[in-house]
């Protein structure tokens, strides 16, 4: 077959591929043009000869002694040594090689060749597409919704693809008509047989928040504030830990921005999910007791079972202890999702003060280990 060159290259620019995809795609379509007109057993080799602007097809068969069992199990790869010899000096075990001239075949070949094409080229296309977007994923997309189905499913429409938001994926009490244009987390770019290639989407994963803050907050996309654990229970509540290790950069007051804008914009993105962004600590009483605030806590015991079981007892007043635990439980379990701590709350006599607030603070700003051993007896 000559002048490929051109047939390729109008290929890959009618696709928007590049050559090599293109040039593997026809080079597919025409072993499987052949194997349809010949036999699907068949074996076709083709020869790249682009630098002469053509392409050769080969069909491939394995010389066998005339009463090989095989010849009559696979009859379309084998050939006898009597009938091979008239191609030229051949052993047992040989491989010989039949032009394969698709033009022989008229308008059926022809045919063939363009189904065959438009299938491998869709394959091209949609492999590329699957490249390009798999870099993409726990990134932001923005798209379209352009239907709504009876599962209250979301299709979005990104580019050339179509996202779907499921009723788990989407936060509680959202609802999208078409027309709507939303942003959503690319969580994995999947192929299905019955509907193709598509991207699954989510307004619920805790990496969507981080993504968010990334945008809105200059100095974590710089890199100068780092965002150690997230929690979430979507649109309800989520808790955030925030390290720096820059002197002149306080990471929560970054994250929150002047007069809470920053913040702010994210949470109006989450359907008004509140947020709250405390500092990382690499001591884990300290840790704990931030991921528990707005409670005031009286002392953090970390343990750890059998099992290996992370486990912390925490102390706390009376007065307190709703604050810790939150509404229906919500506080302390974002905060053992933070921590990745199982807390367990202790009652304790008193009334968290001036002294438990002073303790606290003393907790939160000390860094000799002497001293917070001291803090935690």
């Amino acid at each position: 077959m000559e002048k490929v060159n051109t047939i390729i290259e109008a290929i890959a620019h009618d696709k928007d591929i590049p050559i090599e995809r293109a040039k593997n795609a026809f080079k597919n379509a025409l072993i499987n043009t052949a194997k349809r007109l010949e036999g699907r057993n068949c074996q076709f080799e083709v020869i790249d000869r682009l630098d002469e602007d053509k392409i050769e097809v080969y069909r491939v068969l394995t010389v066998v002694e005339d009463n090989d069992p095989r010849l009559e199990e696979t009859p379309e790869i084998f050939i006898t040594i009597d009938e091979a010899k008239e191609y030229g000096d051949v052993e047992v075990g040989d491989e010989i090689r039949l032009d394969f001239v698709l033009e022989d075949y008229g308008r059926t070949g022809a045919a063939n060749l363009y189904s065959e094409l438009e299938y491998h080229l869709q394959r091209g296309v949609e492999q590329e597409l699957f490249e390009s977007f798999k870099d993409k994923v726990n990134t932001i997309m923005l798209g379209v919704v352009n239907r709504v189905d009876a599962d209250d499913n979301t299709y979005v429409e990104i580019g050339a693809l179509k996202g779907i938001l499921t009723m788990r994926n989407r936060i509680k009490g959202e609802r999208f008509k078409v027309g709507d244009s939303i942003k959503a987390l690319l969580r994995f770019v999947k192929v299905d047989p019955q509907v193709g290639m598509y991207l699954e989407l989510s307004r619920t994963s805790p990496k969507f928040l981080e993504a968010l803050l990334t945008k809105e907050v200059p100095e974590i996309e710089d890199g100068h504030v780092e965002i150690v654990s997230t929690a979430r229970i979507p649109g309800d509540r989520a808790k955030v830990a925030l390290t720096t290790d820059r002197a002149n950069i306080d990471p929560v007051g970054a994250t929150v921005g002047s007069g809470g804008v920053r913040i702010n914009a994210v949470s109006k993105e989450l359907n008004g999910e509140n947020i709250d962004c405390i500092e990382y600590s690499p001591v884990p009483e300290i840790y704990i007791s931030r991921a528990l605030s707005p409670a005031v806590v009286q002392r953090v015991k970390v343990v750890s079972n059998k099992e290996g079981e992370k486990k912390a007892i925490v102390d706390v007043t009376s007065d307190q202890k709703a604050k810790a635990i939150g509404k229906s439980g919500i506080n302390i379990r974002l905060a053992s999702m933070l921590t990745k701590f199982t807390i367990e709350l202790n009652d304790v006599d008193g009334i968290a003060g001036v002294d438990a607030t002073t303790k606290e603070d003393s907790i939160t700003k000390t860094t000799d280990p002497s001293a917070l051993e001291d803090l935690f007896k």
